[in-house]
């Protein structure tokens, strides 16, 4: 029994990595998408382009500019004269952001007197307007206690301050929160699509038939064939952890073990769908077509690009039906937070239960198939 299904894991391997071009897309690629993803997706405010139209042309205006520009944040592409050359180059699209600095600004601030700075913002993408906003009123909120503490002589100790304190992501790199959630993509995507293609291109070049009338027993084949897939998604694990951790700096709080065990979860519940769609295919093209279909929903009702807090209420309630949002969380919370099995016992339930529940179907499906 064990001898049969550790032939079938001896031949899969083999005829995995008997074409040598096969090392690139299982063990490198995965690490190329890690870092083109890691640095593409991102929410930090860098390199903006903004425009600053000051008519005051003060000490003090020329100061509050230089804060904008003295920042990685911002870079001042345009001189603007006038406001109506501020509503052309947003529409061009040569400006992300315009800030209006009044006449008088100088004098009112000397004379304690309240002065108002417009910021005029392209709202297209809303998230990014938000967060340059966000930004913005931060800078100004700083400048405005440099200027009461230097301008007006008076001691700021009698203000309200805040004294913020941010765990687990102290810097607010986007990239420590992003690239966990590229880790569940990346594993998602690989596992899916080997175990798919893998057993379609079998039906392709006509072996299938061949181990169908062998006395080879269908959980024998089904195990044998998805075995190798299973070891090779752990390294790229281990692989995709050691790129994270030397080029984007992540954090690993947690126990790796219990990470290894958690994706082990999830990697059964992947290749029991990458089984499914086998059954379902019969050219590598449709097996490939099927997994994008898939992948697609999976991706954006996952909680990793999105709060699942800001999505309509039935949208919510679809989620449930995902199993990327059980591991996307888990993942995050062992990397981040250190977290464990008494806090992320709800997700491992969930990973469990879908992969006994999808390994069911399609073994009962692919053993029907085979016979």
């Amino acid at each position: 029994m064990l001898s049969v299904v550790r032939h079938i894991i001896r031949k899969e391997f083999i005829q995995t990595f008997r074409d040598k071009r096969m090392i690139l897309p299982l063990f490198v690629a995965p690490v190329l998408q890690l870092i083109l993803f890691g640095f593409a997706a991102t929410t930090d405010v860098k390199n903006i382009s903004i425009g600053i139209l000051d008519y005051d042309k003060s000490r003090e205006s020329r100061a509050l500019v230089g804060n904008f520009l003295h920042t990685e944040a911002f870079r001042l592409d345009h001189s603007i004269g006038s406001i109506e050359q501020i509503d052309d180059l947003i529409q061009r699209g040569d400006i992300k952001v315009a800030v209006v600095i009044p006449s008088n600004f100088e004098k009112n601030l000397e004379t304690g007197r309240n002065t108002s700075i417009q910021i005029i913002l392209d709202g297209s993408d809303a998230n990014s307007a938000t967060i340059v906003l966000s930004y913005i009123v931060r800078l100004l909120n700083s400048h405005s206690e440099k200027i009461v503490t230097d301008i007006l002589g008076r001691n700021v100790s009698g203000l309200l301050k805040t004294h913020e304190r941010i765990w687990y992501n102290p810097d607010l790199k986007s990239s420590i929160y992003m690239v966990p959630g590229v880790i569940c993509l990346i594993l998602l995507l690989t596992t899916l699509l080997l175990t798919a293609m893998a057993i379609t291109k079998e039906r392709e070049m006509g072996t299938l038939e061949t181990l169908i009338v062998s006395p080879i027993k269908p959980w024998e084949l089904i195990i044998g064939k998805t075995a190798p897939f299973v070891l090779i998604g752990l390294v790229d694990i281990v692989l995709i952890l050691l790129a994270g951790k030397i080029i984007f700096g992540l954090p690993i709080r947690g126990s790796m073990l219990f990470l290894l065990g958690v994706s082990l979860l999830f990697i059964l519940t992947t290749l029991s769908i990458g089984l499914f769609v086998s059954t379902i295919s019969r050219t590598q093209q449709q097996a490939m077509t099927s997994v994008l279909f898939f992948l697609m929903p999976a991706m954006l009702l996952s909680g990793i690009f999105t709060p699942l807090e800001s999505m309509p209420r039935v949208i919510q309630h679809l989620t449930l039906l995902n199993p990327l949002r059980y591991y996307g969380k888990a993942v995050r919370g062992i990397l981040l937070k250190g977290n464990g099995p008494e806090i992320l016992w709800p997700e491992i339930l969930a990973l469990f239960l879908f992969g006994l529940v999808t390994l069911g179907i399609s073994s009962l499906r692919f053993r029907k198939h085979l016979e």
